[in-house]
């Protein structure tokens, strides 16, 4: 959720007053991370509410189908761990991304909430299309081809995270610097 700030001045964390640059600034909260929420960004990766198949004799809960990985021409998907360094609340959302040729999934090797930025696919976002997310430890996400997003954050402590994305030889990646200043709080 995202809000405007009509003063030159903001609390942040009870204790501590920062002066904003301009009255354009923009704080953005997250939201839940929920399947219909997150529905035009990409699906949620989650156990929760998907009937498992047994397989191994019964031994192994399969939680299949819980995303489609795409790529948009003969790449391959590669699986990565992301090492994510603990971001510092208030945060500045300084730039957004995007892959155009594949999806990109994330999923949290830890049980801590973490937030996931996010604006639909399409011309270069500004401040008012960015909405972020807060997932509850257990969530992951699967962003659709396009989609722009920030580069993974972290809360509290530095943490990994499982990777699947498009592996290819030409250019996946589109970056789009923020000429305003959105800050992130929790």
């Amino acid at each position: 959720m995202a809000v405007w700030r009509g003063s030159v001045y903001r609390v942040c964390r009870k204790t501590r007053v920062q002066r904003l640059e301009s009255l354009q600034d923009m704080i953005i909260r997250p939201q839940a991370l929920t399947r219909d929420a997150f529905g035009p960004f990409g699906n949620v990766l989650e156990t929760e509410g998907v009937e498992p198949q047994l397989i191994n004799f019964g031994n192994t809960q399969k939680f299949g189908e819980l995303a489609q990985i795409t790529t948009r021409d003969d790449a391959n998907a590669q699986l990565c761990i992301y090492r994510s360094k603990a971001i510092v609340v208030p945060f500045r959302i300084r730039l957004m991304e995007c892959h155009p040729l594949g999806s990109q999934a994330f999923y949290p090797l830890h049980q801590n909430p973490f937030p996931v930025v996010v604006a639909k696919a399409g011309g270069k976002p500004g401040p008012a299309d960015i909405q972020v997310f807060l997932t509850n430890g257990r969530q992951g996400v699967n962003l659709h081809a396009g989609v722009w997003h920030h580069y993974q954050l972290t809360l509290n402590q530095d943490s990994d995270y499982l990777v699947i994305d498009r592996c290819g030889n030409d250019d996946n990646y589109l970056e789009h610097p923020l000429s305003e200043e959105v800050w992130l709080e929790i």
